[in-house]
């Protein structure tokens, strides 16, 4: 239950949260949560394009401008900033904007709350389950494993660092380390269901990679238990206790759209061809822990794949 405060005529203030990175995909779908929650809700934009019905302020944090009224009133910062991974092809130029556009706005943000002096009751910012590296092996990779020596490994080392200044700013802190998020409109999920308006879809290169998923409700419902629950500190992996292969999961995913799953993958060269480094993404992937959530108290509501899978194609849609 969301903690009040009395206010001097003994009224209830909600509390707010700011969201940086709002009119993403999980801004969207948490803001709605946290509305129906009954949390004030404001968001950090670059655009200044407002995402709902709520207060946006923008940012640029490149050229070190903010809105100072974005603050006020603010008890927990939600942190989602940061260009899309999966945009394009990872060159030298868009590797630098991916980790700028999340440590460096990250560092910003840390400046600005330092100098105005913001009584901040918790930050909690997007990581990502990349942070274990772009592997394949059998091994159980949980929050206390160091980040790989690789790129998505740097970048999300780079990002909780950057997370880690408000916590030696004696502000609780919380890491959300995010896998494939189950989203049928606008996610990674969502790119492999395209081909299946021809009928078919397709496997990835051997499919023996691991893919650490999560449904969007379960991610936002992690967010909204690290704003609650004042006893969250550190990292957490945000990804459902079953552990599913590619090849399992594109099986899955043909047997719930009544699709053809197309007898031949495509082959790892080609897809190397087309996305270079990027490719990594999709072909290779290690298991990963959900333990130290669950330990925390937090009951997935989606832990089966297929079940996963039918609710978020069939029932669940953003309100």
């Amino acid at each position: 239950m969301m903690s009040m405060i009395i206010g001097e005529q003994n009224r209830p203030i909600k509390s707010t949260v700011l969201i940086t990175g709002g009119s993403g995909l999980i801004g969207r779908y948490l803001t709605s949560l946290l509305l129906e929650n009954g949390y004030n809700v404001s968001c950090l934009s670059r655009s200044g394009i407002k995402p709902g019905k709520i207060n946006v302020y923008k940012w640029d944090p490149e050229r070190g401008k903010i809105d100072p009224d974005a603050f006020k009133e603010v008890d927990f910062i939600v942190n989602l900033a940061g260009a899309n991974i999966g945009e394009r092809r990872w060159t030298n130029k868009r590797k630098a904007e991916i980790i700028k556009s999340r440590s460096g706005s990250l560092k910003f943000l840390h400046e600005t709350i330092t100098e105005m002096g913001i009584p901040l009751k918790a930050v909690i910012s997007a990581s990502a389950a990349g942070i274990y590296g772009s592997q394949t092996s059998e091994r159980i990779f949980n929050e206390g494993d160091s980040p790989a020596d690789d790129f998505l490994g740097n970048v999300c080392r780079l990002w909780e660092g950057a997370a880690d200044l408000f916590n030696a700013s004696g502000i609780r802190t919380v890491k959300i380390r995010t896998g494939v998020v189950l989203e049928k409109n606008d996610s990674a999920l969502s790119k492999l269901m395209k081909p299946a308006k021809f009928g078919f879809l397709v496997q990835a290169g051997t499919g023996n990679q691991y893919m650490p998923w999560i449904h969007i409700e379960d991610l936002c419902k992690i967010y909204l238990k690290a704003i609650t629950d004042s006893t969250m500190h550190g990292s957490y992996n945000a990804v459902a206790p079953q552990h599913i292969k590619h090849k399992e999961f594109m099986q899955c995913l043909a047997s719930v759209m009544k699709a053809v799953l197309f007898p031949v993958p495509v082959p790892a060269a080609i897809l190397k061809i087309g996305l270079g480094q990027m490719s990594d993404v999709i072909l290779k992937g290690s298991r990963v822990s959900s333990e130290k959530l669950i330990d925390a108290g937090y009951n997935f509501r989606f832990g089966n794949l297929e079940e996963a899978l039918r609710d978020v194609i069939f029932n669940h849609a953003l309100k």
